[in-house]
Order: structure tokens, then C-alpha cells, then sequence
């Protein structure tokens, strides 16, 4: 059960944001910031305390707060953003964390780790090795859970930006999964949920509690999920795909 989560406000430079889909044209801030309220209200429906940062016009992708962290039942760790106009939204978290954290860890040069790239399954994490995310900063992270009893092992990525873009841990063994992860030897054991290629980007939906957050314009993806035993919630992310985000991007959940 998550408890909590942290969001980040987003800024009117969210229109300078990292992307690899031009095509999909600027976002617009102003509907940006409406879905972001839908968005913490569709949260705090779920059960959790929501904790609210104000944008940072400084980083324009500083709304995807799941990067500068990862977060645990027994730590936190701060990442080192792989991006290089993300670097020092790591700095910002760090004392958030701490209200809520007394054990922190950092991932430290030359590795690089974000959190969109760390998939938690019970006290196992799954780390996919990206443009954002490099070998060092995984096995960083590997020895970190591992001190406080806790796993994690490397995954292989190609095409995915992050390795969330393409997968969901559901819980009860459900994985909702997308494009290359399909058949991926790792996650063999998972009951899946196979995401329509019309669709990849839904794949990044999050479970929270109760529910399972769904972006809005997939009903395929919502349909099967719902198919499968779980009660959803729609909640517009369109604005954020403009800029490579999704829904679990947007907020830390613990």
C-alpha cells in the first residue's frame, strides 16, 4: 500500500521539455497544469497524501519527479539524472526526502541512474539500461539495495526510452507489457497483459493501491486491464507524452 507520494508542479518551461516526438508539437502549459490537478486528485482518491512542490522554472522536465529518486520501504536514493539539462534536479528532493527518509543513499559520477528506468516488484528492482540510465549507475543501485536486503538485476533495452515505457508491475503477479519487453526472458514468469503496438504508450500506467491509473485515449489497454480483475482510472497525460512523460513519471509514490 502506498501511503504517500510527491509531485512537482509543472512550469510554463515545460514547453522547452526533452523530447523525441517533435511531431506531437509543444505542450501547452496552461492544460498541462489542469491534467496535473486531475492527476493529484485521482491520486488522493487512492488513498494517498499528496505532497505538492512548486514548479522549478529552471528545469523544464522537473515535473517528472520519479527520475530524481527512488524510493523503497527502507531508503531512499537519490539519482544522478542522465540528462544533462536535468542535472541538479536531484539537489531539489533531497530535503523533501528527508521528511520522509532517514536512511539516503546517492547514485555518484561516472554512473547515471533515473528512476523511470527502476521497476519495483516487492523488494526486487528491475533496471533497464538506457540513454539515462548507464551500467555503472545500475550496479550503484544493485549494491545499495543490497545492503538493505533487497535485489535487483539488469535489463536490456534497445528502443525504450525508459524501461517504464514499456512496463507496469500491477501487482499479483500481473505485468503489463509492450513493444520489446513482450518477450523478454526476464519477465517469463509474470501473468502478462500485452499492450497493442497502437497502444505502447499506455503501457505506462501506475497501480496505486486500489487502482490502476490509466492515460486517457487507450481504451484498448484500459479494457484488457480491467478484464483482468482491477478497477481503473482514466486521467489525461496528453500533454506530458509531448515531452517523453507519463503517468508514473509525474509523482514518487511510497
Amino acid at each position: 500500500m502506498f501511503k504517500n507520494a510527491i509531485v512537482r508542479r509543472p512550469g510554463h518551461s515545460l514547453v522547452n521539455g526533452i523530447t523525441s516526438s517533435p511531431e506531437l508539437g509543444k505542450p501547452d502549459d496552461r492544460l498541462a497544469i489542469k491534467q496535473h490537478d486531475a492527476y493529484i486528485e485521482a491520486l488522493r482518491f487512492c488513498g494517498v497524501e499528496v505532497t505538492v512542490l512548486q514548479a522549478d522554472e529552471r528545469f523544464p522536465d522537473s515535473c517528472f519527479v520519479e527520475d530524481v529518486a527512488v524510493c523503497t520501504k527502507k531508503i531512499a536514493v537519490i539519482t544522478n539524472p542522465g540528462a544533462s539539462s536535468r542535472k541538479g534536479e536531484e539537489k531539489e528532493i533531497i530535503e523533501v526526502i528527508k521528511k520522509y527518509y532517514n536512511n539516503l543513499e546517492y547514485i555518484k559520477k561516472p554512473g547515471t541512474l533515473e528512476g523511470g528506468d527502476v521497476m519495483m516488484v516487492k523488494n526486487h528492482f528491475y533496471i533497464g539500461l538506457s540513454k539515462r540510465t548507464n551500467r555503472e549507475g545500475a550496479k550503484q543501485l544493485i549494491k545499495t539495495l543490497g545492503k538493505y536486503g533487497m535485489s535487483g538485476s539488469i535489463v536490456e533495452m534497445l528502443k525504450m526510452l525508459h524501461l517504464k515505457s514499456g512496463l507496469a508491475y500491477l501487482g499479483d503477479n500481473v505485468l503489463l507489457v509492450a513493444g520489446e519487453f513482450i518477450n523478454k526472458v526476464e519477465f517469463k514468469k509474470f501473468n502478462k497483459i500485452l499492450v497493442d503496438e497502437d497502444e505502447t504508450y499506455s503501457a505506462n500506467c501506475i497501480r496505486v493501491n486500489d487502482y490502476v491509473l490509466v492515460p486517457a485515449g487507450y481504451p484498448k489497454t484500459k479494457e484488457k486491464i480491467e478484464k483482468a480483475g482491477f478497477k481503473t482510472i482514466v486521467v489525461d497525460t496528453s500533454e506530458y507524452r509531448k515531452v517523453n512523460g507519463g503517468l508514473s513519471c509525474l509523482s514518487l509514490r511510497f
